[in-house]
């Protein structure tokens, strides 16, 4: 198990563990991102991250990115 943030680009992983405040857990929740949810990053830029989950494109930062286990 690595952070998000250590994946690399084109990788689908499957999300194990969601890290960090309750409130953290559930913003990352209603982006999508979820137990057992497919993630795959698409791009990184100065430890920023553009990941496709659930059909969808997103933006994270690394700090957010280092809270979601994979």
């Amino acid at each position: 198990m690595m952070p998000l943030s250590m994946v690399g680009a084109g990788e689908e992983n499957t999300i194990q563990r969601i890290g960090g405040k309750e409130e953290t857990k559930k913003f990352l929740e209603t982006l999508g991102f979820v137990v057992g949810g497919k993630v795959t990053v698409v791009s990184r830029t100065e430890g920023n991250l553009i990941v496709n989950i659930k059909e969808s494109r997103v933006a994270i930062g690394k700090d957010m990115a280092n809270k979601i286990m994979v």
